[in-house]
């Protein structure tokens, strides 16, 4: 093989063949005094459900252009909650204080549903589409157009500002970094290139402007076997103390070895969020882990959040990768780097790789303000 190959090669990363792949697009707007009476201009505040002319007036206005356009799976979101997506054979929605979370199969799921209360004013609509059928990733760019095209009649239609519109693609690629070890030997190989390159391979133009960042969340799972690596008092006020603190240094280990300095270990209970943000952020609010970083600047470091008085069924590792991760026209040397970090921690914590997962899900997001 020649230095140029082994360099290529070097650059692709071989994700195994039954990978999930996921995308779905939020589109969020701001509600105004203005939209309101363009929508539903004969409201009152004073009946029982105020709202709920104008949450249906905008909802079946989505269902019917997803329908004109071919999209099959919208969802249109009045209640100021986080959304989140997940793979799931069965489909199914689960609600908390601050997130409302969609399960399903792209594969074989299509839904159209609206999730509001007429009885409240929200601040935001969030209108959501979710990707259907086969080759998500290769078909990316299209599903996105076909949204970009969708919106721009919706906001046509009850004369909303393009501008207004915040504009978000979500993308996954999910898969057991243990696949090979558990009999399925099929690989793909992947550069993994920034979602603004591949999108303008296809010809879909998008916004100059676009913020971008790209992560990987691992997830380990807490069992008998894990905490028999450490003694335990259970007597003590910071009972898994020792637990976290070994996590921590081996997590830490691993990802120096293999020149990963962007990241963090969440073993507090709160959902990771991963955001783009000029300044580094981490911050609780509520339920939410938030993790703020700026692709552009030198790695922010290894950071580790944890509650020693309680024990979580999953720790999420998190590899932010900067700009200079995909200088080589994509992703595929992060996530070999993130691959062989794992494997090394797998060694550590004694995984029995023939036996337990160590599931990898890549992100791809980016985020921009609509166009004329």
């Amino acid at each position: 093989m020649s230095i140029v190959r082994k360099r290529s090669a070097a650059h692709k990363a071989y994700i195994p063949s039954n990978a999930r792949d996921n995308q779905y697009i939020l589109a969020e707007f701001a509600v105004t005094d203005e939209l309101i009476q363009l929508v539903s201009p004969n409201i009152s505040t004073n009946s029982a459900q105020p709202y709920y002319n104008f949450y249906q007036n905008l909802s079946q206005l989505l269902f019917t252009l997803s329908n004109d356009y071919e999209i099959k799976s919208t969802l249109f979101i009045a209640n100021d909650k986080l959304v989140r997506v997940r793979y799931s054979q069965e489909m199914h929605q689960w609600q908390t204080n601050q997130q409302i979370l969609f399960y399903y199969d792209p594969q074989n799921h299509e839904l159209q549903n609206s999730f509001f209360d007429a009885c409240i004013r929200v601040k935001k609509i969030t209108l959501l589409f979710l990707a259907s059928g086969d080759d998500i990733r290769f078909n990316a760019a299209i599903f996105h157009q076909k949204v970009t095209t969708l919106l721009h009649s919706f906001s046509e239609q009850i004369n909303l500002p393009n501008k207004a519109i915040r504009l978000r693609d979500h993308q996954h690629l999910t898969y057991d970094l243990f696949a090979k070890n558990k009999g399925c030997l099929g690989t793909q190989a992947h550069k993994l290139r920034p979602i603004y390159d591949r999108y303008n391979a296809h010809n879909v133009v998008i916004s100059p402007d676009c913020s971008a960042i790209s992560y990987a969340v691992i997830n380990l799972t807490i069992d008998n076997r894990l905490l028999g690596l450490v003694d335990i008092d259970a007597n003590s006020k910071d009972p898994y103390n020792p637990l976290y603190t070994y996590l921590t240094d081996t997590f830490s280990l691993v990802a120096k070895r293999f020149n990963l300095n962007n990241g963090a270990l969440i073993a507090n209970g709160l959902v990771p969020i991963v955001r783009h943000s000029l300044h580094e952020i981490i911050s609780k609010i509520g339920e939410l882990q938030m993790l703020g970083y700026n692709p552009k600047q030198s790695p922010c470091g290894l950071v580790s959040k944890w509650k020693a008085d309680e024990l979580v069924d999953n720790v999420q590792l998190i590899f932010v990768a900067t700009t200079e991760d995909s200088q080589h026209s994509g992703y595929g040397r992060f996530m070999n780097q993130i691959e062989q970090a794992m494997r090394l921690l797998a060694t550590e914590l004694e995984i029995p790789i023939n036996k337990d997962e160590l599931t990898v899900r890549f992100h791809q997001h980016i985020a921009y303000d609509f166009q004329e």
